[in-house]
């Protein structure tokens, strides 16, 4: 698969899980969205406040996943372009910082109990970093940096396709147990996302020294 296709595949992912989202918790009670349904299982769980840091978390990961493909056309030659490209690259961080704090909250309450929890908790913690890194590098003038950082941080975005991608398959695996299940995905949805990104990010170096 070339390098377009891929950015097509992304492209349309991103639309799909991003639409997806939107409709579910915006058109349909969040009680019948298939985790909350679980979470609801536990007396322990009270949908509120839960469910409102939820939409929060919502609204600022799918401006995140719906700008992130953008910002990679829009940082070519052009002063309209790379006008528009700093505005939202503004959201893209805005988002993010807003969307990775809410859910270290929401981390707390994950399904899956500790083990999936410290998995999502490690990912925004990562996700939040590597945005404000690739922020550090364009202030300091260095591009090159300034773009891998931010390939890092939209493969970190790019978990919320990934995992449910890879959910299924991992139910199918565990022989229908949806929570170990959950448990693993918490983890692979970002951590394949970063050797990928980092994979080609090395390669890319291996090119130009060759």
């Amino acid at each position: 698969m070339g390098i377009r296709a891929v950015r097509v595949l992304v492209y349309l992912l991103a639309f799909l899980i991003g639409a997806y989202a939107v409709i579910q918790y915006g058109f349909f009670k969040p009680q019948d969205a298939g985790l909350v349904s679980i979470k609801l299982r536990n007396p322990d769980f009270h949908l509120e406040p839960w469910v409102y840091v939820m939409y929060v978390h919502i609204i600022t990961g799918v401006l995140a996943l719906i700008i992130g493909p953008f910002q990679l056309f829009l940082s070519k030659a052009g002063t309209t372009r790379l006008k528009w490209h700093r505005l939202m690259g503004y959201l893209y961080v805005i988002s993010i910082s807003i969307s990775g704090l809410v859910n270290m909250y929401l981390s707390f309450f994950a399904t899956g109990g500790w083990i999936a929890g410290l998995g999502f908790f490690t990912l925004d913690v990562l996700w939040v970093a590597f945005t404000w890194m690739s922020v550090y590098k364009i202030s300091r003038k260095d591009n090159h940096a300034h773009r891998e950082w931010m390939l890092r941080s939209y493969a970190l975005t790019f978990a919320a396709v990934t995992l449910r991608l890879l959910l299924p398959v991992l139910i199918l695996l565990f022989h229908g147990n949806f929570i170990p299940a959950y448990q693993m995905v918490a983890w692979m949805s970002w951590v394949v996302n970063l050797v990928i990104v980092e994979v080609m990010i090395r390669s890319r170096h291996h090119h130009r020294k060759g």
